[in-house]
């Protein structure tokens, strides 16, 4: 194929704020055994790209970020089944893909079908396979649960949300504007409560969410005099740090916390017994990789998220795009929590 010298990537040459990500270009490479060649659509932005930038992920520099996005292929390398140039796939394990050309994978690609359009493939890839886990694995959701999710109207928060009512839950949010409870209460949220007004979240926090429960739980004969008391039967908590202890708190008797993130930063080491004297509670510490063991797993949960777009159960928010020139603005804006929903690079080639 002809080497196209126009492509172009996002890298950074050693670790640092967003300032430190330059464009570079270079030729596309012809794919291995096992790869495709994609023409980049749109790139997920995600916190672990940040984590790498930054050096807290430790990674070989030069490095080029991102990976996860949509495109389409056009070169299939040797050995590899199932994929065709010229189809439309998403991914969200293919280093370099903050591009306009990436190699991607074979075995992490899904074919994207023709309901779905690639920005939605790109912002549903990782964060709705991350929801779907968490809502249908980490904690089994059924009719009549009350979960508690917190950042509300973050990508995954909003996705989960969405996911959980579907699933019969009634949702109980945290968010830190008002803007951003409008954005919950309309993906689906009962109630969205605001951090923000908070002075001492482990505090304040559970007796409004316990409120908030009891108030929800008298309008369903659903869990009602099961003698487990007030609280949410869930939490799905990816803050991690400045959350967790308010989380256990809010919980009712045998409740399970899903501790699947640490945007604040990660909680330490805490006395087991603290689960026994709020309730014989339950904590897990789940990640994606272990619910995506195998291509039927990734499948299966793939081809739910794209029948609830298709079907318009699932609304994927796409709360702002950039350029892909423009990454280290995207960085800028996730990381001061000025954006809602999921944030994109779109690179000139897929306009």
């Amino acid at each position: 194929m002809t080497k196209d010298t126009s492509a172009a990537r996002i890298v950074v040459n050693a670790p640092g704020d967003y300032t430190t990500m330059q464009v570079e270009h270079f030729d596309p490479p012809t794919p291995g055994p096992g790869e495709l060649l994609v023409r980049v659509a749109a790139a997920g932005v995600n916190f672990i790209d940040m984590y790498r930038r930054a050096g807290v992920y430790k990674v070989p520099y030069p490095h080029v970020l991102g990976s996860e996005g949509s495109g389409t292929v056009l070169a299939v390398g040797e050995e590899t089944s199932g994929f065709t140039a010229g189809d439309q796939i998403s991914w969200d394990a293919a280093p370099g893909s903050y591009a306009t050309h990436a190699i991607v994978p074979a075995s992490n690609a899904v074919l994207v079908p023709a309901g779905v359009d690639l920005t939605t493939a790109a912002a549903v890839r990782l964060q709705g396979l991350t929801a779907h886990y968490l809502a249908t694995s980490s904690f089994r959701i059924s009719p009549g649960d009350i979960a508690l999710i917190h950042a509300g109207a973050g990508g995954v928060g909003l996705l989960l949300t969405q996911i959980a009512v579907a699933l019969g839950a009634r949702v109980i949010t945290t968010v830190s504007t008002q803007d951003k409870a409008e954005l919950s209460l309309a993906a689906g949220a009962s109630r969205a409560i605001l951090y923000s007004e908070m002075e001492d979240i482990t505090t304040q926090l559970p007796p409004q969410v316990r409120a908030a429960a009891r108030e929800l739980r008298s309008h369903t004969e659903h869990h009602v005099g099961d003698g487990r008391g007030d609280g949410v039967d869930v939490v799905y908590d990816g803050v991690g740090k400045t959350t967790f202890d308010a989380s256990l708190a809010s919980l009712r008797i045998r409740g399970t916390l899903v501790l699947f993130g640490g945007s604040s930063g990660q909680v330490p080491p805490f006395d087991l017994q603290q689960l026994n004297a709020h309730g014989s509670l339950t904590v897990t510490r789940p990640t994606l990789a272990h619910f995506v063991l195998t291509r039927r797993e990734l499948e299966s949960r793939m081809n739910d998220l794209h029948t609830w777009i298709a079907q318009g159960t699932l609304t994927v928010s796409v709360g702002a795009t950039y350029p892909l020139e423009q990454a280290g603005e995207a960085h800028h804006a996730v990381e001061g929590r000025k954006t809602m929903g999921k944030v994109l690079l779109i690179p000139s080639t897929a306009s």
